[in-house]
């Protein structure tokens, strides 16, 4: 049986569409952050996918920074009341932070696979090499 040829994705397309790397049809989550167990279109198995602490990484340093420093300067410029903090910067920082964090992590999943990423191994030669006697002056 010949195995299917499916079209090279994008990962920020697959990303922005939370598709399957493979086929980009199918769905890669099964809730908002949940990585679905495969493909329901071509039946990729996503157990290779380990995003790990990546995209809380990138939310950190592309919004959550910017977010909390409009908290600062919000403080800093008008000193209002904690009310209005709560009420303007908490949802700030809150949606800023979770919203982007579904696209980061199907960016990390499609680039594991579309650049066949897997953990580093060391190399070790089975033999130890020959070592060269001293030249003798």
């Amino acid at each position: 049986m010949a195995e299917a040829r499916y079209p090279e994705q994008s990962a920020f397309d697959c990303a922005v569409r939370s598709a399957c790397p493979r086929c980009g049809k199918g769905h890669l989550f099964k809730g908002f952050l949940t990585v679905a167990p495969r493909c329901d279109v071509c039946d990729l198995d996503y157990t290779f996918a380990d995003p790990a602490d990546g995209p809380a990484f990138f939310v950190m340093m592309t919004t959550a920074v910017p977010a909390v420093a409009f908290g600062v300067w919000l403080e800093l410029a008008f000193s209002p009341a904690l009310w209005v903090h709560l009420s303007v910067t908490l949802p700030v920082v809150l949606i800023t932070c979770t919203l982007p964090l579904r696209f980061f992590k199907g960016w990390l999943v499609a680039s594991q696979y579309i650049n066949r990423a897997e953990e580093g191994r060391l190399v070790r030669p089975t033999t130890p090499a020959p070592v060269k006697p001293p030249d003798d002056v």
